[in-house]
């Protein structure tokens, strides 16, 4: 069964016949979406603030030492409650949207399906929300944990357990609940009701037409801002672990000329990648990192103690789980490590939080069509899945090293990380062949955080008028070359700390923005469940009709001739009657490829709620009484209507057009009713003249509506 176009993700302009008033007779214009154009003020005012903090930075690297460590130390000590408190909360109520009756609910109308495959989709969801970091935490972080835990005694067992089941919660289903929140909005927004992918646009429901003006900017700079910083942290990571592992393979020096070099390369190669696209540079990057990351896995698992491995692994699983409710709220007031704190947990979080535009407008743009429930589940348990086994793989076999002797190997992994990894790796058979694997590996995380971050920064600095736009590419160039100077510049100040200091700042002013995000969601979705779909109040002509129709074939020149002498007539007098009193309504008119048959789409875009869509399109279908392999000429046509949201189910062949425009007035009462505002059309009701049937209803129910408490 063929389906209406409204989802399409096919990028591009897409024509449209736009009804306007204005001498008393509908003037039909078609128009091109354009290009997205650039926001000048996000991107002035946001690229000013990162590059001023750069240039200080640069020049005054003590001085900036010293500042953002004082600024982190206090808001660590009386803030990092927002941060722990936040992704809680996030977690709790993306989980329980997923298990309610929203879970049901798409990102796009009904009938949208996936665009990728579940081994595609799983492998960029793991390429999008995890860096060259897992390499680095995963075996200085346990080991760090193991050795200096936040209580009771390192070097224990009780130390052993607890440091791999730390850096796995730090790496947990409360940071990827944020990515399962912003990805969940924003696709729910853009593909459901047709509202531009980003940020300012998951607001809407709660901010209204403010979301266009400086709100929105402001909206928009806190995320570009939080992103930059997140994207440095990760990439100065991967920059320093690139450099030891260089070192290793040939001998370069652990320098900061080579840590440039490497800059300069990743951000070449991620121009490159973001310039082509989701498709042709994201996706196959994504695929590459998630089976070579699989293989290195493997092979430590195998090569190693791999029974107290896998022993490990069902351990530390039983372990989380059991310990999680505890861990997730855990201030440590106490007694309180703030140093810790500083380096773990806050930073951790502020982390996730700072990450979570990019990735959430990236995971977005990868899912459309799956469920709310699909989509939560997926984004929480699939890498967070993987991320548990790498950890506890490696993790563990880094403490079974220290534990047997090789007190070296974890002073070094604690004190100086980027060695760790690549010290673990020597203690392997084809060590060599495994490095030069893993140093591959890290450089396609490098460049894959940094060209779908490049490419999401341009989109949150551009006003697009589709979904599926992607921001200029001169400014995707921009963004890869401003994070890549941006993380050489903390580089020279003091280093991984500087940028992990840094990341904390930034991220704390997008925490407001993540519960205004829960709130707008929350409340489209409650509208939207008022929205029941119910079959025309008028009938679809006589009953014995009906059933003729039913029984029997409609053919295109039956189904077209009724678009053109009924329903073009009632929708051109709906959509002229709008426009005459200021709405902002348009009428399409398209054909359906393989059908033989136009689709008709009434469309009212507002400024204060979501936009209301009125389309009849032509369903091919095969008769009642059918079989299955009688010929493809026996399908009838059922012109069925849909919403923003999907098919109404039930089809308008037979109305006439009086019953017609009824059943388009009900539908738009309706959609006002469940958005709560009905200041956009109090002109359109007021102002109607010479009203018929249809009119008269309309103002009727507006009334009553009125006397209502």
């Amino acid at each position: 069964m063929q389906v209406p176009p409204l989802d399409s993700a096919d990028d591009g302009a897409q024509p449209t016949l736009t009804f306007t008033h204005g001498d008393g007779s509908a003037r039909i214009a078609e128009e091109q979406l354009g290009a997205p154009r650039t926001n000048w003020l996000v991107f002035g005012v946001s690229g000013a603030i990162i590059f001023a903090i750069t240039l200080w930075a640069a020049l005054a690297p003590a001085h900036a030492e010293e500042v953002i460590g004082s600024v982190v130390n206090w808001m660590s000590r009386h803030l990092g409650w927002v941060y722990i408190v936040t992704l809680t909360v996030t977690l709790g109520f993306v989980t329980f949207i997923a298990i309610s009756k929203y879970g049901k609910v798409r990102l796009g109308p009904d009938h949208a399906r996936p665009k990728y495959n579940l081994v595609t989709w799983t492998a960029m969801l793991f390429a999008a929300g995890i860096g060259v970091d897992l390499m680095f935490y995963g075996v200085a972080g346990p080991v760090a944990q193991y050795l200096s835990p936040p209580e009771g005694g390192g070097e224990t067992v009780e130390a052993a357990r607890q440091a791999v089941v730390w850096t796995s919660f730090h790496y947990g289903i409360n940071g990827w609940s944020l990515y399962a929140l912003i990805g969940a909005a924003l696709g729910y927004f853009a593909y459901r009701y047709r509202l531009p992918l980003s940020i300012r646009a998951a607001l809407f429901p709660i901010i209204g037409k403010r979301v266009k003006g400086r709100t929105g900017d402001a909206i928009d700079i806190a995320a570009v801002i939080a992103t930059v910083f997140g994207l440095a942290a990760s990439l100065g990571i991967g920059v320093i672990q690139l450099n030891f592992g260089l070192n290793y393979l040939f001998g370069w020096p652990e320098h900061i000329s080579i840590q440039i070099a490497l800059a300069l390369l990743g951000v070449g190669m991620a121009i490159l990648s973001c310039v082509s696209g989701v498709d042709r540079g994201i996706r196959r990057l994504s695929e590459l990192n998630f089976f070579l990351a699989i293989a290195i896995m493997l092979w430590v698992l195998i090569a190693g103690k791999t029974t107290m491995l896998i022993d490990a692994i069902v351990m530390n699983i039983g372990d989380f789980i059991s310990r999680f409710p505890a861990m997730t709220l855990d201030t440590m007031a106490l007694d309180r490590p703030d140093d810790w704190m500083n380096a773990w947990t806050v930073f951790f979080w502020a982390w996730w939080i700072a990450w979570s535009p990019f990735v959430g407008m990236f995971l977005a743009r990868i899912s459309r069509g799956r469920t709310i429930r699909e989509f939560v589940i997926g984004v929480l348990v699939v890498p967070f899945t993987f991320t548990l086994i790498w950890i506890s793989i490696f993790g563990n076999s880094a403490i079974d090293s220290v534990r047997s002797g090789n007190a070296e190997f974890g002073e070094t992994a604690m004190n100086i990380p980027e060695h760790g990894f690549y010290m673990l790796l020597d203690q392997y058979p084809g060590a060599l062949f495994l490095a030069g694997l893993a140093t591959f590996t890290g450089l396609l995380f490098y460049v894959t955080s940094a060209d779908s971050g490049s490419l999401m920064m341009s989109s949150f600095t551009s006003r697009a008028t589709h979904p599926n736009q992607d921001g200029p590419k001169w400014s995707r160039v921009f963004w890869a070359a401003m994070v890549g100077a941006l993380t050489l510049a903390m580089l020279f100040v003091g280093g991984f700390a500087t940028i992990q200091y840094m990341t904390i700042i930034m991220a704390l002013p997008f925490t407001i923005v993540i519960y205004l995000i829960m709130a707008a969601l929350w409340k489209s979705l409650r509208r939207e469940r008022m929205l029941i779909a119910t079959s025309p109040r008028s009938g679809a002509g006589e009953w014995n009709e009906r059933i003729a129709r039913i029984a029997h074939r409609v053919g295109p020149a039956v189904a077209e001739a009724y678009l053109d002498q009924v329903a073009v007539p009632a929708l051109e007098k709906i959509a002229t009657e709008m426009a005459r009193t200021g709405a902002q309504a348009s009428l399409s008119s398209e054909p359906v490829d393989g059908v033989g048959v136009h689709q008709l789409d009434l469309t009212v875009v507002f400024e204060d709620q979501l936009p209301f869509r009125y389309q009849i399109f032509p369903v091919a279908q095969r008769p009642f009484g059918a079989g299955k392999r009688e010929l493809h000429e026996e399908e009838s046509i059922r012109l069925e209507v849909f919403s923003a949201t999907g098919s109404r189910g039930y089809d308008v062949m037979g109305m006439t057009e009086a019953d017609l425009i009824d059943d388009i007035v009900d539908r738009y009462e309706q959609h006002l009713h469940t958005q709560g505002s009905h200041s956009v059309t109090e002109g359109f009701m007021d102002q109607l003249e010479a009203p018929g049937n249809w009119a008269e209803d309309f103002s009727l129910r507006r009334k009553r509506r009125r006397k209502k408490p």
